[in-house]
């Protein structure tokens, strides 16, 4: 794929099969140009953000790796509320760590 950037003009990179696409016009500068693909993570009480991400121009290049972006929502809770806040943690958690599993695969060659 061929991204054009402002401040090297036409830059090709090899697409990795779980990049969802890149946004069309220019990119600012080439150290921006980044591989993405959303992760799924169901809704709850604590609002999580998940996405695989690579960035082979960055000033410091990063390989595929997992971004996450966590809101936890001040909150009162009582009894019941505290527990489902718990669970809701919990299960974020655990698809964290699923994350890191499938994560390991595609480093080690593998299929996300």
């Amino acid at each position: 794929m061929t991204v054009h950037t402002l401040d090297h003009g036409p830059v090709t990179l090899p697409e990795p099969s779980w990049c969802a696409g890149h946004p069309d016009g220019p990119a600012e500068h080439r150290v921006d140009l980044h591989h993405a693909a959303p992760l799924p993570v169901p809704p709850g009480l604590v609002d999580m953000e998940a996405e695989l991400v690579e960035f082979p121009y960055g000033t410091k290049t990063i390989p595929v790796s997992v971004h996450v972006g966590i809101v936890v929502p001040g909150a009162t809770l009582d009894p019941d509320g505290l527990r489902e806040f718990a669970a809701g943690m919990a299960a974020r958690a655990a698809l964290l760590v699923e994350f890191a599993d499938r994560l390991a695969t595609l480093r080690a060659g593998g299929a996300w």
